[in-house]
């Protein structure tokens, strides 16, 4: 599978990646710009989206995103809706996860920091 994961901490990403890589057979790769984002998501080369809530401070069009913005793009585009998305983030309390994949779309929600990568694969591999 070829995940897409979404990232402003790169050395967290990229640890990340290793472990997907290793433990899942999947090729990934990390970025952190709204741009690259659609362009790889509109290129038909995306099967999974790993989104981080917190996109540090990233732009879309001169506007601040989070990933739940770029989440909700993704997914009311006729080219991406389809690919599933999994919204990340150390910060949202329970209450706010089904909140949070409402408004953004998104079709599942962890929170970080991954711990157990068993479970998390499971996770993937529903979608």
């Amino acid at each position: 599978m070829n995940i897409l994961l979404v990232d402003d901490d790169y050395i967290l990403a990229k640890s990340t990646a290793k472990l997907l890589e290793r433990l899942g057979g999947h090729q990934v790769h990390i970025t952190g710009e709204p741009a690259e984002i659609f362009q790889r998501c509109e290129s038909g080369v995306v099967d999974l989206v790993m989104m981080d809530v917190n996109l540090g401070g990233a732009l879309w069009q001169g506007k601040p995103v989070s990933g739940a913005d770029v989440s909700y793009i993704l997914k009311t585009q006729h080219q991406t809706a389809h690919i599933p998305i999994i919204l990340v983030t150390a910060y949202a309390m329970l209450f706010e996860q089904k909140t949070l994949l409402e408004t953004s779309r998104a079709d599942k929600f962890c929170a970080k920091p991954i711990t157990n990568y068993e479970e998390f694969l499971e996770l993937i591999a529903q979608l």
